[in-house]
């Protein structure tokens, strides 16, 4: 077999690889001119940004197969496949996978992880390759990397260094100590490595389990040793991910990360990492970060917000309200009962609305008798009757309702309270038993809205919630809706 070469395609090239794609469609001025357009960014397909790139294959100098690709925004990827060809002869040689693995590291260069390709629903072969190398569907023509580094990793074409890393990668978030441990001695580097994904994350940022890839987002019961193991190694405590779009240490993404709170070990862990001298962002800090304390309250991270504002953390008036702390809340009101020069209205509304969330009735009753409007929105449309509904608080909920605080608002998804506790219900996987507060909400008098019962039934939840949800929902002199 002819030793096959690889390198960027050149204007040259373009006759060969029309000559490919016409043997199975069109003609080759049709794809010379074609290809030529897209090499020089003057065809674009939907969606394609500029950057682009294209790969052949050649055998004593003839174009034998190639790969085109190009950034893009189609279905909020980073990149797609648009065209590879290999020509009859040699297929099956292997020829197909060495240019999608030179594909694969280009994309990486560029940090498009997200990769997507049209595929022909009847092209099994096409399909079984691209599966064969970590593709999933999308949707019927489409099939998609979540990240495309997989192809290079399942094929050992990724460099020692990034391999290393993956594998300590996984021995964080799988609890592996003694791997880890392995791992870093065999190579001191990774502690301060990155990966090659674009959120560019050190391996104690997988402590968080929080913004990086989704099959990493698991907390292992001994995550706490596992960071230990790592701050011992040298880890930078402080040193920052580009995680959600902005740059964040890793006490920020344990802080507001769900998994860790399930595992039972977040507390446990900010310890850890404040005992290393991380720094805890706070409000007044800068125009342009959230506190840490916001930042937990935004995510229903209350028991972590608690937590940080523990630890001395300066807070405003929102912050203070949203972890209950009363009595500092009460410091910003001067010996009138007005708000401070240094607090705002806004801080005052988002700091009742948290205390409605979390169930902060002491601090939910001052801002009441302070004159606070029961019927005040965020921006979302939501009033502290439906911040109480989103987290099931039943005592919250029974003290607005005394207030007489209105049933029939509605958001800006168009739900009422009602509706807004009906959705969480469902979409609370971890949350309270709302069935109570469903049962409050309908007692005191909200309307049952036609056609509740129907989209219950078509939400995927377990047959024994929606059945406690339904009986509530047609409760003895409420309308039997569907």
């Amino acid at each position: 077999m002819p030793t096959n070469q690889y390198r960027q395609a050149e204007q040259p090239d373009i006759p060969g690889m029309a000559r490919i794609r016409a043997s199975k469609l069109g003609t080759e001025p049709y794809w010379t001119e074609r290809i030529a357009k897209y090499l020089n960014c003057e065809h674009h397909p939907q969606y394609a940004l500029m950057p682009r790139v294209c790969f052949v294959a050649l055998e004593s100098d003839s174009v034998v197969g190639f790969i085109a690709g190009h950034l893009t925004r189609r279905y909020v990827c980073d990149g797609e496949l648009q065209w590879i060809d290999v020509i009859p002869e040699r297929r099956g040689t292997g020829i197909s996978s060495d240019l999608l693995r030179l594909l694969a590291k280009w994309f990486v260069e560029q940090q498009a992880l997200k990769v997507c390709v049209n595929v022909d629903p009847a092209n099994t072969p096409a399909r079984r390759f691209y599966t064969r190398h970590g593709a999933e569907s999308l949707n019927e023509h489409w099939l998609v990397w979540n990240d495309i580094s997989v192809v290079l990793i399942q094929s050992g074409a990724a460099n020692t260094s990034i391999l290393q890393f993956e594998s300590a990668a996984d021995a964080v978030v799988n609890g592996d100590v003694e791997a880890l441990r392995c791992l870093l001695h065999e190579n001191p580097e990774l502690i301060r490595a990155r990966s090659i994904r674009k959120h560019r994350a050190t391996l104690l940022h997988y402590v968080s389990a929080n913004g990086v890839e989704e099959y990493r987002q698991k907390t292992p019961k001994n995550a706490v040793q596992v960071t230990e193991t790592l701050l011992e190694a040298g880890a930078e405590v402080d040193a920052t991910a580009n995680i959600y779009g902005r740059d964040t240490t890793t006490l920020g993404l344990v802080a507001t990360s769900i998994h860790p709170e399930r595992a039972h070990v977040q507390i446990a862990l900010l310890e850890a990492l404040l005992a290393s001298g991380a720094k805890t962002p706070h409000s007044g800090q800068s125009d342009d970060t959230l506190s840490a304390v916001q930042s937990c309250l935004a995510n229903g991270r209350g028991q972590a917000a608690e937590f940080l504002a523990s630890r001395g953390v300066p807070m405003n008036l929102e912050e203070a309200a949203g972890v209950g702390r009363l009595d500092l809340v009460k410091s910003f009101f001067n010996e009138e009962g007005r708000l401070q020069p240094y607090a705002i209205q806004e801080q005052m509304l988002q700091g009742f609305l948290w205390a409605c969330g979390y169930g902060r009735n002491a601090v939910v009753e001052f801002f009441i008798d302070k004159g606070l409007d029961l019927g005040s929105q965020d921006r979302n449309g939501q009033t502290g009757l439906h911040w109480a509904a989103i987290f099931g608080q039943l005592e919250t909920i029974r003290l607005l309702l005394d207030r007489k605080a209105s049933l029939e608002t509605r958001n800006v998804y168009g739900g009422t309270v009602l509706g807004q506790a009906l959705w969480s219900a469902i979409h609370s996987e971890h949350g309270p038993d709302y069935v109570p507060a469903l049962e409050m909400l309908i007692t005191a008098g909200a309307k049952i809205e036609p056609g509740m019962l129907a989209w219950l039934e078509q939400q995927n939840a377990s047959p024994s919630t929606k059945e406690r949800i339904s009986a509530v929902l047609r409760l003895p002199g409420q309308n039997d809706l569907v």
